[in-house]
């Protein structure tokens, strides 16, 4: 089987129609996705009161899958030169010469038309264009203007990946309110510890292909006193949907509470310990398992069957408290 090598694209036929399927899916980064689709489901969840319709749930999943996959693979296109470099990537469709540029600009082109049109068909208008706001922030602003030029390509970037969680609260709602925003700033400062954690990991190879990457330029000290930092910013914030804003209660608190406890233990062992690189890669497994955990922790407090729980418990506690207080 002959090869041809053009720049980084590579010539290569498949074996069957299963492995075009394969690269074409592998071109999406379909890891990735799941975990922008849960931070969409709980702002739905939390939106609605816990009472999801089935369907809206359905099609807005499936537009934020179609938005990302296109913006995932757009990514693969550009960045192909750097795939090639590095050897943990050098395996993908398009370095590996199974997908070539154009065939994936085109795919990625009908999965952004997809996606639009199924979320202003089945949900509404503003739900798509914060979808495709998304996938043209991920291409336009993260990979083409900061990936490759500062160190606060993450920081900023991370909207990108936030965008999701307004994607959900505008299908249900048609606005987007503070709790929404909220929200999105969430994971936008979750976003730096989650994706620094993962470069301290892979700092060499990220200086092989010359991205700045905050552990490449500033080095481990600087990288992990702003995961510190961001840390305590973020714990905090997860919190204001209790108070003030009451858009989760006390179920979520609880759940948030104890999960911040342990984000903070973690970015304060990576704090003491720059270099350990398993330390780097407990902190970066743990906020993905965290960030999980807390929309959990959004989709139970909102469910009616909690409201129900805790107004009963509150009560009781109330009754409870005023027995004790005749009693003396």
């Amino acid at each position: 089987m002959q090869e041809m090598i053009v720049g980084t694209d590579v010539s290569r036929r498949h074996q069957n129609f299963l492995e075009v399927i394969q690269s074409y899916y592998q071109l999406t980064k379909p890891r990735i996705i799941p975990l922008l689709l849960i931070t969409t489901a709980a702002s739905m969840w939390m939106a609605s009161d816990g009472q999801v319709d089935p369907l809206l749930l359905l099609v807005t999943m499936a537009g934020g899958t179609l938005a990302a996959a296109s913006a995932q693979t757009l990514n693969c296109i550009y960045d192909r030169d750097i795939d090639y470099a590095m050897e943990r990537t050098r395996h993908r469709p398009i370095p590996s010469g199974r997908v070539q540029s154009r065939d994936a600009l085109i795919f990625a082109i009908v999965l952004a038309c997809l996606s639009f049109t199924l979320l202003t068909v089945f949900a509404n208008l503003l739900s798509a264009l914060l979808a495709m706001s998304g996938v043209v922030f991920y291409m336009g602003i993260y990979t083409h203007l900061l990936k490759r030029h500062t160190t606060q390509n993450i920081v900023i970037g991370g909207a990108a990946g936030a965008i999701p969680a307004l994607v959900g609260w505008a299908s249900v709602t048609g606005t987007l309110s503070w709790a929404a925003w909220l929200l999105f700033a969430i994971v936008f400062v979750w976003t730096p510890p989650h994706f620094w954690a993962l470069a301290l990991m892979i700092r060499d190879d990220y200086a092989k292909v010359r991205i700045p990457m905050l552990p490449v330029v500033e080095g481990e000290v600087v990288t992990t006193r702003q995961i510190w930092l961001y840390t305590l910013i973020m714990v905090p914030m997860t919190l204001l949907l209790v108070y003030p804003l009451g858009a989760s209660g006390i179920v979520y608190g609880i759940f948030t509470s104890f999960l911040g406890s342990i984000f903070i233990k973690k970015a304060w062992q990576l704090l003491q310990s720059p270099g350990d690189k398993q330390v780097a890669r407990s902190l970066f497994k743990y906020s993905i398992l965290y960030m999980m955990l807390l929309c959990t922790g959004i989709v139970v407090d909102s469910l009616p069957v909690t409201h129900q729980f805790t107004a009963f418990v509150g009560e009781h506690v109330q009754t409870f408290i005023s027995a004790i207080a005749i009693l003396q």
